[in-house]
């Protein structure tokens, strides 16, 4: 009673604080907040600002959105609102946060007792509560944007200046524990790790306790596949099971299950408890990426798991009831069913691999296609012993002084939120992070459907993390940081199987298992979540680049420049000679060139060290070419995997081995001490685990990922604030990358040199979707790449002279940089003139030629291909670029949008920057454009 006192007097404390700090607080009107115009468009002023409702609510606003947030009696977002279209992106309040801390998981913030979980209506927010174990509000502050970490601009790359960080407003949230948390965490805490192990097997060999049952269906299907015990090679509807006797007082069964290959559903591999007159099943749905349970009597629906590489299954005995749950990292358990138990009710018999839909040895009529599972792991759990109330508070006090704060960014102008969460660790001990979600927010669903679907239209929100690796796909943000789940507490929904992903959570997929030291402070990964005001392809493109833009500025450098093939001293003096000459920025020496980054010598640190101070002199930057990942280095520092799992590229070091650590020590020597100041990291950091447990840079596989990541990620940042350009063919801008691919097959420049033309617009035109022209690299080889001989081969530069125009025509006229591959620039005057022209036109328009494209009309080589690059805050609004791909010239009437130029009424056009001419714009702002333009070639209109 006297600690329900002590709450409940500290309670009343910050709620008294709270007054004072609202009542200087200005009161939200939305109709007087709301920003009107189109902030892809219109110069609209819509500064972050935190205010209170009559409720005494917060919320923090631009007038483009808002998130509310109730303080009493716990932190919840009780709205997530987008104006332009007065829609709400939150239908269902949740934990602000999770983390788990030394074992115990904690919610921080959020309420519980929401009726239905469809739609939250206000009245229902002053009756909900706090989850009396959660971490608790204690304070929060407002403070302007800071920088993530610093950027050396380099302006003379850039179309405008742009302003780091982003303005906007962080929303800080402090939580901790209390002693009423304490005290129910004593109640609860039935972790596994406390239970005393009665057995366990990893299925090294088979242990006789165990009798197979091995359906007759197939003559592979077998509990050992080709030696390797729990391995089950089996048709997907078959039986193949080990069973044994269950162990006098077990509490707790679980199993760790990859499932691989195999495609049964109702015949998935599981875990089975035999009793006297039922067996109950949990297993997994491979077929339907669910987690399945039969409670003795019916099967029950389950619960999702995506595509999980592994999952683990566990069962609990209770005093009255069986509880199945399953996990896709073993720490994070969502329940799958119950059953009930008669008094004294224990089972006889435990079984573990493919059993039928009610747990036994029946093969189904139709047997399925054959697949690969495996059991890695078995074990029978005891009891808990239960710790007083005074033992718990004193045991565990300590977690009282781990304070967890919860961030939250609003940037001016942009209808942009971001989120990350802090833990500071004010205790005497050492902590660890076991895992974290930063983000759990319950969307409404963009769309009803009773039956499965194969693909899920997920709620409209952009989101991105700084926590991304694994290629140049945006798709790779799923399996490292970002997952849409089922929501288990929406039991309304429409889908029959409950299975509509609108759950966003944000978190790593493993780990990130960090030891936290006394006085220090943890900080997550952050995620950015743009609110789209549309479902327009082109208008949510729009939104993204203009996000990426203002919280990761420095992809607006897109400097012009060459991959010179070799590396010596004459070769690389010659490039750079040759771009001065022309207008190009920068060199890089290029794979295959000889450039040794790993090379510290001091006969080769002071090479380098001239060839930079000579490419300065000259006005170029100048760096070389790494490759990191997709290589072999050998037993000792490669990643170690599980038999049969490989790493992302066939091989890769393992970032924190020795000779991971040390390869990370050279770049910094290499790049800190010769002025070099390119760097173009082939095979960066792709998100590989690690199992080894001897490598210096981490534990074992929990804390593997997160380790190497930061490795990488922290030298990215470092070369940002030293103004080291960086070409980085995975997604790391958002931590300090300029550029990635943009999009092409390399093969494809072994193609005859007219096909590669079309391709290479093609790739520009898709690979803009997701990108402004300055993110993306293109290539364009000037010697031989990959074969293809003479037919695909620009040098002789001069001899192939309409080739070479045309390909920097392309790619300037996208406001696109290629990687031009070879040992030359030019060969002739002729070739020289026709390089400065085009560098000169990208030169002369960049503003507009770095803004944002949209996308006309895509190439097919059987007519005109055109895209417009807008920019409604430049002088030149706007400008076409229209090819012509025939062997025939074409004259055509083309009807184009200029809305997003930011012009009304009346467009004055400039074809080829020559006399002006206005065209009107409709209703529509459609403007109509005559061209005429020569086989072959192309024409372009800028628009003011």
């Amino acid at each position: 009673m006297k600690n329900r006192n002590l709450f409940f007097a500290l309670a009343m404390g910050f709620a008294s604080c709270l007054c004072a700090q609202n009542n200087s607080i200005p009161t939200f009107e939305k109709e007087r907040v709301e920003v009107q115009g189109d902030w892809l468009v219109d110069p609209i002023v819509a500064n972050t600002g935190l205010y209170q409702t009559e409720e005494g609510h917060l919320v923090l606003s631009n007038g483009l959105v808002s998130r509310t947030f109730t303080l009493q009696p716990n932190v919840a977002s009780v709205g997530l609102e987008e104006f332009r279209n007065n829609t709400s992106y939150l239908r269902s309040i949740r934990p602000e946060a999770m983390v788990s801390i030394d074992g115990f998981r904690f919610d921080v913030g959020g309420l519980i007792g929401q009726p239905v979980h469809n739609y939250l209506l206000k009245e229902w927010i002053s009756g909900l509560k706090a989850d009396p174990g959660a971490f608790k509000i204690v304070d929060y502050r407002i403070e302007p944007t800071k920088e993530r970490f610093s950027w050396m601009k380099k302006q003379a790359w850039m179309p405008k200046d742009m302003p780091w960080p982003a303005p906007g407003k962080e929303l800080i949230f402090t939580y901790r524990l209390d002693d009423e948390a304490i005290t129910v965490l004593a109640e609860r805490s039935n972790q596994d790790g406390q239970r005393p192990v009665l057995y366990t097997d990893d299925f090294k060999k088979l242990s006789s306790e165990w009798t197979l049952t091995e359906s007759k269906a197939h003559q592979r299907n077998s509990f050992i596949n080709e030696g390797k015990v729990g391995e089950i090679m089996a048709l997907a509807n078959t039986v193949v099971y080990a069973e044994r006797d269950f162990k006098k007082g077990t509490k707790v069964v679980m199993a760790a299950i990859t499932p691989g290959t195999d495609h049964g559903s109702a015949w998935g591999p599981g875990l089975g408890l035999v009793f006297g007159n039922k067996t109950v099943k949990v297993n997994v749905r491979s077929g339907e990426r669910k987690v399945g349970f039969y409670d003795g009597t019916s099967e029950k629906s389950g619960i999702g798991i995506g595509e999980a590489q592994m999952v683990w299954l566990r069962m609990e005995l209770q005093e009255d009831k069986l509880e199945a749950s399953a996990s896709v990292n073993g720490k994070d358990w969502e329940k799958v069913g119950t059953c009930k138990l008669a008094a004294g009710e224990v089972p006889l018999k435990i079984r573990v691999g493919k059993m039928d839909p009610e747990g036994g040895n029946k093969d189904f009529t139709e047997r399925g296609t054959e697949g690969r599972s495996k059991i890695e792991s078995f074990s029978m759990l005891g009891g808990l012993s239960a710790l007083s109330s005074q033992e718990a508070l004193k045991q565990l006090a300590y977690l009282k002084q781990v304070e967890v704060e919860v961030h939250y960014e609003l940037y001016d102008n942009m209808p942009v939120f971001s989120k990350w969460l802090t833990v500071n660790n004010k205790s005497g001990s050492e902590v660890t992070i076991d895992s974290f979600t930063s983000e759990i927010l319950a969307a409404p669903e963009p769309e009803s459907a009773v039956d499965w679907r194969e693909r899920w239209l997920y709620p409209n929100i952009t989101v991105d993390t700084d926590y991304n690796f694994g290629g140049m796909s945006d798709e790779y943000i799923y399996q490292s940081s970002v997952a849409w789940k089922p929501d288990p507490l929406y039991k309304t929904q429409v889908n029959y199987d409950r299975t509509t992903p609108c759950l966003l959570e944000v978190a790593p997929k493993v780990g990130p298992a960090q030891k936290i030291a006394p006085g220090q402070t943890f900080s997550s990964f952050r995620v950015w979540e743009l609110l789209n005001d549309s479902w327009d392809c082109e208008r949510k493109s729009l939104g993204y680049r203009r996000m990426m833009r203002a919280i990761a500025p420095w992809v607006t450098e897109n400097p012009i420049l060459m991959h010179v093939r070799s590396s010596d001293d004459a070769s690389v003096k010659k490039a750079i000679d040759q771009c001065a000459e022309v207008g190009f920025e920068m060199v890089i020496m290029t794979f295959w060139s000889g450039f040794e980054a790993e090379d510290d010598s001091p006969e080769n640190l002071k090479r380098m060290k001239d060839l930079a101070d000579y490419a300065r002199s000259k006005n170029i930057a100048l760096g070389g070419y790494s490759l990191l990942a997709s290589r072999h280095i050998d037993k000792e520092n490669d990643v170690l995997l599980p038999e049969g799992k490989s790493a992302r590229f066939g091989n890769s070091p393992c970032v924190e081995s020795k000779w991971g650590q040390e390869y990370m020590r050279k770049l910094y020597n290499l790049y800190g001490t010769t002025g070099l100041n390119v760097f173009e990291h082939d095979g960066s950091y792709p998100g590989d685990l690690c199992y080894s447990t001897m490598h210096p840079g981490h534990k074992d596989v929990n804390d593997s990922q997160w380790n190497q990541f930061q490795r990488v990620a922290d030298f990215y940042k470092w070369c940002c604030g030293k103004g080291i350009y960086l070409n980085v063919p995975d997604l790391y801008f958002l931590n300090g990358s300029n550029k990635v691919g943009m999009g092409y097959r390399e093969a494809n420049w072994s193609l005859p040199r007219a096909q590669q033309e079309i391709i290479e617009r093609q790739n520009i035109f898709d690979g803009t979707w997701s990108k402004t022209p300055s993110m993306g690299w293109m290539f364009v080889p000037l010697v031989e790449y990959q074969g293809g001989g003479k037919e695909a081969t620009i040098e002789p530069l001069n001899d192939h002279l309409p080739h070479y125009g045309q390909r920097m025509a392309n790619l300037f006229g996208a406001g696109v940089q290629a990687c031009y591959r070879g040992p030359q620039l030019y060969d002739t005057p002729q070739t020289k003139k026709t390089v400065m022209s085009w560098v000169n036109f990208y030169k002369k328009h960049r503003e507009v030629l770095d803004s944002d494209l949209i996308h006309i009309r895509r190439p097919d080589g059987r007519d005109y291909d055109a895209i417009l690059h807008a920019n409604p805050t430049g002088e030149e609004k706007g400008l076409l670029m229209v090819y012509n791909p025939l062997d025939e010239p074409i004259k055509r009437k083309l009807r184009v949008n200029l809305y997003y130029t930011g012009l009304k009424d009346v467009a004055k056009v400039y074809e080829q920057d020559g006399k002006m001419k206005k065209l009107n714009l409709d209703h529509n702002y459609d403007a109509v454009f005559e061209v005429e333009i020569p086989a072959k070639s192309q024409t372009w209109f800028v628009i003011k």
